[in-house]
């Protein structure tokens, strides 16, 4: 009797867990599981109603990849902030290229205004200048499509070399189509040149894996050919690269804070410059397409007396932190906000030139050079 108890137990007991691990519709969760799910089907419940309801009735078949896709990049579309985005694992690597400066595309620089996407450079002898795009343009569409992502419109003009994409655009006004053929760029963030025999002038368009290098390069060139003065040209310069910002700051610096910056609990982190700077009396030019990387430059430069001239920069004063996920996708996510030396922001406010000279649009007269050489 006690054995046929026994065997009577354990096959209940059996039978129980074949009942609570999926043998008939049930699984066996722990408490805390079960409440992760619950808090889970409240906060996405009706993300899959939609879905279900798009997959019955639609009609197309639908792909569910481009769904979830269209999904995670209208979840951070949601934050209403024009610097972060969700990018598929193609956009990334497309994205990652173009910061080293090296892509296919069609050689074009845009950056973002009250109107739309104004291109702010266009590279000499490249698809762009070839086919007609010139600074001031506003970009409507690519293939059609209108975008509300700066990031994923960049992304959709470059693409592979040898294929095509088509620009619609306002030029002077008017509407205008065209088709360009993409080919490998190799973006240039740096120019430099002698203005007479005591004045030297560096142009950085960019912030790129290249810029600091290629800067310390034209800094030394200039330096040995015995310049006193710089010119230093951040005018269309939509930023990039904070590292790199930073290295070319300690070049203008002693040993002190060229930025902080602070995230939403106020934690607060200092990028810092080293003892040692060039002996050149430095002049600044910005204008209003001068944006982040550049305005961290400027503003670091301005409260340790160096002079700016130009017009009020363009006031993105934020940081965007790019993680891959484990799919190769990534997000690109707005995470802190900087502030200058002095603990002056930056962010939709931008950055009063000493001097605000503006010039004339259709003259060739450069004003704001000429502004700055003055003050040698």
């Amino acid at each position: 009797l006690i054995i046929s108890f026994i065997i009577g137990c354990a096959a209940t007991a059996g039978a129980s867990a074949l009942i609570f691990n999926g043998a008939f519709g049930y699984v066996k969760v722990s408490k805390t599981d079960y409440e992760q799910m619950e808090r889970v089907y409240a906060k996405y419940g009706k993300l899959e109603s939609l879905y279900q309801n798009l997959d019955e009735y639609y009609y197309k078949d639908i792909s569910e990849e481009d769904l979830i896709t269209g999904a995670c990049k209208g979840l951070v579309a949601g934050l209403n902030d024009p610097y972060s985005s969700y990018m598929t694992a193609e956009e990334y690597d497309s994205w990652k290229a173009s910061a080293t400066g090296n892509y296919s595309g069609i050689g074009v620089t845009f950056t973002q205004d009250n109107t739309g996407y104004i291109i702010i450079d266009v590279q000499e002898g490249s698809p762009a200048d070839k086919g007609g795009l010139e600074e001031g343009d506003y970009i409507i569409s690519v293939d059609g499509k209108a975008y509300d992502d700066m990031e994923l419109m960049a992304n959709n003009i470059r693409g592979k070399a040898g294929t095509t994409v088509e620009i619609t655009y306002y030029h002077n006004g008017k509407e205008k189509t065209s088709s360009f053929l993409r080919k490998s760029i190799v973006q240039e963030s740096v120019s430099y040149k002698m203005i007479d025999e005591n004045t030297g002038y560096i142009q950085i368009t960019g912030f790129l894996e290249s810029t600091a290098d290629d800067f310390h390069n034209a800094l030394k060139t200039i330096e040995k050919n015995g310049a006193e003065n710089l010119v230093l040209d951040v005018r269309d310069n939509g930023g990039g690269l904070v590292d790199s910002c930073i290295d070319i700051a300690d070049e203008f610096l002693d040993k002190g804070v060229v930025t902080y910056v602070e995230d939403k609990n106020k934690n607060r982190k200092d990028y810092m410059a080293e003892d040692g700077k060039t002996e050149l009396e430095t002049v600044v030019l910005v204008n209003e397409n001068s944006a982040s990387a550049s305005e961290i430059l400027a503003a670091a430069l301005q409260d340790n007396d160096v002079k700016i001239v130009g017009m009020k920069t363009y006031g993105k004063g934020v940081i965007q932190s790019t993680s891959e996920l484990s799919d190769g996708s990534a997000l690109k996510l707005t995470v802190m906000q900087y502030f200058s030396p002095d603990g002056n922001a930056v962010n939709k406010k931008g950055i009063k030139p000493d001097y605000v000279v503006e010039n004339e649009e259709d003259s060739d007269e450069d004003e704001q050079l000429e502004k700055a050489l003055s003050l040698f």
